[in-house]
């Protein structure tokens, strides 16, 4: 195939919004800080370091501290191990991406996401030596959105955690993972690759009482060796580091106003997130409530429980972690605890991180560069010999099929099936009775038009049929186009939204990371496809 990377706004797969930000366009800049360019990179350095190792509000010790308990119970690499101590170092700095717990990954844009993360700080390092930079994954383990995490996909059979959780579902118990495990088994077989992918699945699901240990466990298998640090932000001495924050946000709803004014400057685009009054949450184990403001008293929603704003001052303080910033908010919390240069997220993520600059300058907290993940196309030597069979490139197989089965039909015919010609000499022709009909009789101008309509769209139609009539002749290849591009984009999506990794770990072993690993150059901003 000609060429193994696709430029993300030739794609078709992102937002106006995403293909404006990538292009830099001019009405979007006061809502970034920096565009994701390494030379920019050094100015963020300074910044954040100025405004991190300032602020007396954080203590590197305190994130390493928590860090090292959260890996107590977990077998550390070297680097990553290096990677932790590392940030008690004032020339330390991170790169985060975060992600909800899906079972077993999820899909396969969750690889991607780490490895741009990991890659970018080695990137980073060559070019600014003198720095130490961390890649950081951000378990999102205070979401309750169960039913988005609780399933992957496999050779399109939906492998699902039948469960209930009503709290953050980092707390929630692995309880009844055997029968998820039991499922999955079946489906892979054996074998080396396969009895490797029941073994993690079983250590990090079936040995774990939680969720987000299990996903701890999970993501450092996969991902350890390369110094790859995880942090659980649900934590008690992390959040007293984020109090004065949350103290604002409960007097002044801060982040409520700022966001509403940012929002009108992307009115031209769909909002991703709309900011509520306060963007706390209340949470205990089985609990997440939103934290109302009404008539004088602070309200956890569907309770009966109320407080003074002294007394809810008073629980801020003496039990932070009750409190859980919600998506407008938790950037801000990710950014008061890490010396963090640069956040990666898909197109939704980024979309929502534009709307926020103002607040990050309102708590005087510096904004993260803000950079698209990866994406990735994974396909077989197979597909990729399929392809070359049919004169196909690799952006062919981005088009939608009806636009792709008529260019492929009227590249593949020895006839012309493009009538654009014979419309054009028409229309000459019909030019001329025109200024016939104005020096001789203008009532005649209407019956001219009407004939011109019916002539032009008789050439259209016959256009169509021998369209028709041409697809029905070179209907083996036009079947086999389909067969690989269904293949190749399940239910006519990414790859990486619907397969699980498993999927391909099963036919490619540890290959599968380490081509991943080498491939993906995150500062590219192009769709990488991956022959395997």
């Amino acid at each position: 195939m000609p060429t193994d990377k696709i430029s993300y706004q030739k794609s078709g797969y992102f937002i106006k919004l995403m293909i404006d930000y990538l292009d830099e366009k001019l009405a979007l800049k006061q809502l970034y800080n920096r565009f994701p360019k390494l030379e920019n990179f050094k100015a963020q350095i300074e910044e954040k370091g100025k405004n991190f190792n300032t602020n007396n509000n954080f203590n590197r010790q305190t994130l390493v501290t928590e860090l090292e308990k959260q890996y107590s119970k977990s077998k550390v690499s070297p680097l990553t191990q290096r990677n932790i101590q590392s940030l008690l170092n004032p020339n330390t700095f991170t790169i985060t991406t975060g992600h909800q717990l899906n079972l077993f990954t999820g899909p396969l844009y969750f690889l991607y996401k780490i490895v741009s993360t990991i890659n970018l700080c080695k990137q980073l390092k060559l070019e600014y030596p003198t720095y130490n930079f961390v890649p950081i994954y951000w378990m999102a383990t205070e979401d309750h959105d169960f039913e988005e995490i609780n399933h992957f996909n496999f050779k399109h059979k939906k492998i699902q955690w039948n469960s209930e959780s009503y709290g953050p579902v980092g707390r929630l118990s692995t309880a009844g993972m055997e029968d998820v495990l039991d499922h999955f088994a079946k489906e892979l077989g054996n074998g080396i690759n396969a009895n490797y992918l029941k073994d993690l699945f079983q250590k990090s699901y079936l040995e774990h009482d939680n969720l987000a240990d299990a996903t701890r466990y999970l993501a450092n298998e996969l991902f350890g060796k390369e110094g790859l640090v995880i942090l659980d932000a649900d934590n008690r001495e992390l959040k007293k580091l984020f109090i004065p924050y949350a103290k604002e946000e409960l007097l002044h709803q801060t982040s409520y106003h700022n966001v509403t004014e940012t929002n009108k400057i992307l009115a031209a685009y769909n909002v991703q997130v709309n900011p509520r009054e306060i963007n706390l949450f209340y949470i205990e184990d089985t609990m997440r409530e939103r934290i109302l403001f009404e008539d004088g008293k602070y309200k956890i929603n569907n309770t009966k429980q109320e407080f003074s704003e002294v007394e809810i001052f008073d629980l801020l303080e003496k039990s932070p972690e009750k409190f859980s910033p919600n998506v407008i908010l938790r950037p801000l919390y990710e950014e008061v605890i890490l010396p963090n240069l640069c956040y990666i997220g898909g197109g939704a993520e980024i979309a929502y991180w534009l709307e926020l600059k103002s607040n990050f300058e309102s708590n005087n907290i510096t904004f993260p560069v803000l950079l698209l993940r990866n994406s990735a196309l994974l396909a077989s030597q197979k597909q990729s010999d399929k392809a070359d069979k049919l004169n196909l490139i690799w952006i062919d197989l981005f088009t939608s099929q009806q636009e792709l089965f008529t260019r492929k039909t009227k590249e593949y015919s020895k006839h012309t099936i493009d009538f654009t010609e014979q419309k054009a000499h028409l229309k000459k022709q019909f030019d001329a009775l025109y200024k016939m009909a104005e020096q001789t009789d203008k009532s005649f101008l209407g019956s001219v038009k009407a004939q011109e309509i019916k002539q032009i769209k008789g050439l259209e139609n016959l256009e169509k049929r021998l369209l028709k009539a041409e697809k029905r002749v070179h209907t083996d290849k036009l079947e086999r186009i389909i067969l690989l591009q269904n293949e190749l984009f399940p239910n006519h999506g990414l790859q990486e939204r619907k397969a699980n990794f498993s999927e391909f770990y099963l036919e490619f072993g540890h290959q599968l990371i380490d081509v991943i690993l080498e491939r993906l150059q995150p500062l590219e901003h192009e769709f990488n496809i991956i022959s395997l």
